[in-house]
């Protein structure tokens, strides 16, 4: 069956490579893919996947349905598209939504045959509010067995983890008074985002090692003669684990009322943006895929490494979940660069998008015949 899969790759090779590059060469940012939505369902709906887009009330996310009517399980390839402000795809989306379309593609070939069904999902925004987030809160993700993505780089390794992120910010509101006449009379709300950021820079001598904790203050008066009666700071807290970010959100928001009750402000706490959970690998899905890719002839394989906070780490608390990086360049290169965009195009980025996109399906095959314990 496996080279049966092969052989669909070979005729859908240059078909990838063409969306890969047309999405390189048409950026577009987050909750604006519409270019490279209609690129990758076209060739979904062409290979007789079922595409329901919208969903989730995002113009550009998508689901497309592979169901064999035979018992089965379900596999997830999970697409990406959004580029970066100025550099395009320095981040190598395009070559995700092509290697997770063409995963699903390239498998479906054989689903008639062993049962089971394939969803591939369009999740838009990764670089900003990251759509992962809202689809797995909403439950888009839990009828799947397993969920898959692989993530071009300078080198290629192991699916590893992402630390767990939450956004806050901080608004504290106090009252008015000119600073040198009647300061008495005022409140100082940037006096309380002061001592917010004293708190919590006590508050590093007891944390573990991979906390994380770093804000700025976006408001913070209008005028150095009048007592500010707003102030604004917006944090990023990340840790290793969930369960850490939580326990530390607990002493943060203690940290935050204090502020508040030395000035006499008022403390209104809100999440800015969405959350990230930190990436949970899925050991045994993990070590299937990398021996499909060494099958497929790529034998370098570093290990697993940690790849900041990312939108997949709350896919990973629904399913079981692997996010592993493939090399698409010969010597170091950092990502979001110009660079890393342009080495989605070279000849060996394409191989590898080949490459990436078989072993997502090998490793789906795997799942579906029961050779991988979940």
């Amino acid at each position: 069956m496996k080279t049966i899969i092969y052989n669909e790759g070979q005729l859908i090779k240059e078909r990838l490579a063409k969306i890969s590059d047309y999405i390189y060469n048409n950026p577009e940012l987050g909750n604006k893919e519409y270019k490279a939505v209609e690129a990758l369902t076209t060739f979904l709906k062409e290979h007789n996947f079922q595409v329901e887009c919208p969903i989730a009330d995002m113009d550009t996310a998508f689901k497309a349905t592979f169901d064999s009517g035979k018992p089965g399980m379900t596999i997830g390839y999970l697409c990406e598209y959004d580029a970066l402000p100025k550099i395009g795809h320095g981040c190598g989306h395009n070559m995700i939504g092509a290697m997770s379309s063409g995963a699903g593609v390239a498998l479906s070939k054989v689903l008639n045959e062993i049962g089971g069904k394939i969803i591939v999902y369009g999740t838009p925004a990764e670089e900003t509010n990251g759509a992962k987030v809202i689809l797995a809160e909403e439950g888009v993700f839990d009828e799947l067995d397993v969920a898959m993505m692989v993530h071009p780089a300078d080198i290629t390794a192991k699916s590893g983890t992402s630390m767990a992120l939450y956004p806050l910010q901080f608004t504290y509101k106090g009252k008015t008074a000119h600073a040198a006449a009647c300061p008495q009379d005022g409140i100082n709300a940037l006096n309380s985002v002061i001592q917010l950021f004293n708190g919590i820079d006590a508050l590093r001598q007891h944390v573990t090692p991979d906390v994380r904790m770093h804000g700025i203050i976006t408001n913070g008066g209008v005028a150095a003669n009048i007592v500010p009666d707003e102030a604004t700071a917006q944090f990023y807290f990340r840790a290793d684990k969930k369960e850490t970010l939580d326990d530390l959100l607990i002493k943060v928001k203690k940290i935050a009322e204090g502020a508040a009750l030395m000035t006499g402000a008022t403390l209104e706490m809100t999440r800015y943006e969405l959350p990230n959970d930190n990436l949970i690998t899925n050991e045994n899905l993990s070590e299937a895929f990398t021996e499909n890719l060494k099958a497929l002839g790529i034998t370098d394989i570093h290990e697993s490494r940690q790849c900041g906070s990312s939108d997949i780490g709350n896919v990973s608390h629904k399913t079981p979940t692997i996010h592993p990086f493939i090399g698409i360049t010969n010597c170091p290169l950092a990502s979001h660069t110009v660079e890393m965009a342009d080495a989605t195009t070279s000849k060996l980025g394409h191989e590898r998008l080949l490459i990436g996109a078989l072993a997502l399906a090998y490793t789906g095959y795997d799942v579906l015949t029961n050779k991988v314990e979940l």
